[in-house]
């Protein structure tokens, strides 16, 4: 049998993303022991350090030689800028020892390269201090103390190697300011590894941060280039390969991942030439409630342009005309309802609908905040069939029967941007903000969800303790409605076939990237949820391609 070369696609480990196409309900037939790795790991300061460590010890390669290799990167993304006049700003550790290789490659191949030594000798590492003597007999110019204005102005490049993805400390004192003076003078800066002052662990700025046009890290990207504000002091980010072995940077013990364009390619449900409506998925939207009909439509809308087969609107009977005047393609399930919401009568009927027709359920967006909602939702953990994506109003009212989901009878995803989630686990949105990837981590596991926690980076985390942050998106998504497309196309997604976790992964990537599509179009200003709905076409289309 010949398969079609989108279920070629295979995987990984179960750690590692295991996207085995068993796990697509509906195409059981379709199952292959090909397994390729698709991801790129992110790592904390530790992670790194440790993968450096075995390296050296385990595997045999010497610090010096790992040192060379980066240097030798680092010079070349250098030299593709054509510069006349280099500054090498060199700290104590072996970022420092990084810069001052890179210097002495350097110095053969332009017109005027120059070290500025920091940090007095007993302050270095014994590779930093190596590499300066190196330098100095190969007649590299090092220089005690800090460029002046003067010396930095005349620079093309100045690459800052002072501090690496050691640094704990906020920068203080004469170094402080020499930094907040070079941001001022707006030169051209690359960055070894990571810009001075940015946390690699969270992104935040230690006091003071150098501001980076390029950055050029090695063997995997660190939590601080993807998390903000240290994704904005970057730039543009260029991972290097120096050696480092195949065995730790793909290893299971590292949950953080990315979300590249070649994984989402390999989660896109297969869709046979012989095919009917019923085998894409039956999505049931509960949402909606006077003022907010656009949510659920906008919902529904998304869930049919990433490819169910079919979708039913669970709304207010009071708002039947309202709806049906909006849709087409979708179908209305009226219920009993309060004046402004879905009333707790309706649940008998919900439940046979469920049990009946639906492959997934999304629930939420718009559907308000009341005790009828609070006993819905309820009923839907502990007794509905298929997984529930909840997002929105759902969320808020969750937070009061938050301890119903560790008996939830099938798999939940919680997609809730941070003032909401927030409002969940009782912690401060800045607190949130400041640690999202570990937040999100840990809230998964607790409350054994699969959570989508939105923003920038937007993270998928499920209990098991994996982490995926994706990559696309652009400020002009921050608009009403774009979360109830996410809601939309996840839940058609899981109705497709994927599992939650795959199918939170896979939305994502495709939510922010028709956004992106979409600003191409129309600029960040005028962007609006719409939008994204309308461009899912010309996502899918990208990625099949």
């Amino acid at each position: 049998m010949i398969l079609p070369r989108t279920l070629l696609l295979l995987t990984m480990t179960s750690e590692s993303f295991s996207i085995f196409i068993g796990k697509f309900r509906h195409y059981p037939e379709f199952i292959s022991p090909v397994w390729y790795n698709f991801d790129m790991k992110v790592v904390t300061s530790r992670e790194m350090a440790e993968i450096d460590r075995l390296t050296i010890e385990h595997y045999g390669i010497p610090s010096m030689v790992l040192m060379e290799r980066a240097a030798l990167a680092v010079s070349e993304h250098v030299l593709e800028l054509n510069p006349e006049n280099v500054i090498v700003l060199a700290g104590p550790g072996n970022n420092g020892g990084d810069g001052v290789a890179c210097a002495r490659i350097l110095k053969n191949k332009i017109k005027d390269v120059k070290i500025f030594q920091l940090f007095p000798d007993e302050k270095l590492s014994s590779d930093c201090k190596n590499q300066l003597d190196i330098a100095k007999k190969f007649g590299v110019p090092v220089i005690d103390g800090y460029p002046g204005d003067e010396e930095i102005m005349q620079a093309d490049v100045i690459i800052d190697a002072i501090f690496g993805t050691g640094l704990k400390k906020a920068i203080e004192g004469e170094i402080a300011q020499f930094i907040e003076n070079l941001n001022s003078l707006k030169k051209f800066v690359l960055a070894v590894d990571v810009p001075s002052g940015i946390s690699s662990d969270t992104g935040e700025v230690l006091g003071v941060a150098i501001r980076a046009k390029i950055t050029v890290t090695f063997g995997l990207p660190k939590r601080g280039h993807l998390l903000f504000p240290g994704k904005e002091y970057t730039g543009k980010l260029f991972i290097e390969d120096i050696g480092f072995p195949k065995e730790l940077t793909e290893s299971e013990n590292l949950k953080i991942s990315t979300i590249e364009k070649h994984l989402a390619c390999c989660l896109i449900p297969p869709r046979p030439e012989y095919s009917h409506k019923t085998r894409y998925g039956h999505v049931l939207v509960i949402a909606g409630s006077t003022g907010k009909t656009g949510a659920a439509v906008m919902t529904a809308k998304a869930a049919l342009r990433a490819g169910s087969g079919l979708v039913t609107m669970a709304v207010p009977a009071a708002l039947k005309v309202v709806f049906q005047s909006k849709v087409l393609e979708e179908m209305i399930l009226p219920l009993a309802c309060t004046m402004n919401t879905l009333s707790r009568q309706a649940l008998p009927e919900i439940m046979e609908f469920i049990n009946a027709k639906a492959n997934s359920v999304a629930f939420g967006p718009g559907v308000g905040v009341n005790e009828d909602i609070e006993i819905i939702l309820k009923e839907l953990i502990l007794n509905c069939p298929c997984p529930i994506v909840i997002d929105a109003d759902g969320i808020t009212v969750l937070g009061k029967i938050s301890d119903v989901l560790k008996q939830a009878r099938s798999e939940i995803v919680l997609t809730p941007h941070p003032g909401e989630l927030s409002r969940l686990i009782n912690m401060a949105v800045k607190d949130i903000e400041k640690q999202r990837v570990d937040i999100a981590q840990k809230v998964a596991n607790q409350l054994n969800v699969v959570l989508v926690l939105k923003g920038v980076p937007t993270v998928v985390a499920e209990p098991q303790g994996s982490v995926y942050l994706n990559t696309t998106g652009n400020p002009g998504m921050a608009t009403a409605g774009s979360g109830d497309v996410l809601t939309g196309i996840i839940a058609s997604l899981i109705g497709q076939g994927l599992t939650p976790f795959h199918a939170s992964v896979l939305g994502c990537f495709i939510h922010g990237l028709s956004g992106d599509i979409a600003a191409k179009k129309k600029g960040y200003h005028g962007l609006i949820a719409g939008d994204l709905i309308e461009n899912l076409p010309e996502a899918f289309i990208e990625l099949s391609q």
